[in-house]
């Protein structure tokens, strides 16, 4: 029998810290075990100009809303924009990626549907070897296909 989910809180900054593969910082605030497997919520903050690799993701569909900041987002063939306030979505199998296009670091809370990314920061942030990033990214059903924006376009 599945235990119930329980409500809860975190306040800002209140989950676990964990280094990203780009060297900025994912505060885990909702995991698998908290939300029953129903999603995975993080707290990005992304520094001026950076952003992660394109990629895709097997399993989840993920919504990015920003916290601070100026973001670009490619979603397949579609480049989006959003600030403060706004947010973008990229289906589950569709190669995204993102980048703070401002000049101070950005936070970008980060929802994923179901639930798991959050382990694969995890056991990143635990190893911190990026010459198993790749591997790492793989056991979660994530993809690496291509560069991050600012040199790919």
């Amino acid at each position: 029998m599945a235990m119930p989910i329980k409500p809860f809180a975190v306040q800002r900054g209140g989950g676990a810290v964990l280094a990203t593969p780009t060297g900025d910082t994912a505060v885990v605030m909702a995991d698998t075990d908290q939300t029953g497997g129903a999603m995975s919520v993080l707290d990005l903050v992304v520094a001026p100009q950076v952003g992660p690799a394109l990629h895709r993701h097997e399993r989840e569909d993920e919504l990015w809303v920003v916290l601070e900041g100026e973001f670009r987002f490619k979603a397949g063939d579609q480049m989006l924009a959003a600030s403060t306030g706004g947010l973008a979505f990229g289906p589950r199998g569709v190669p995204h990626c993102f980048q703070n296009v401002g000049d101070q670091p950005g936070r970008l809370l980060i929802v994923t549907t179901p639930a798991g990314l959050e382990g694969f920061f995890r056991d990143f942030a635990a190893h911190g070897d990026a010459s198993q990033l790749v591997q790492t990214a793989l056991a979660y059903g994530v993809e690496f296909v291509g560069p991050p924006l600012p040199t790919s376009d």
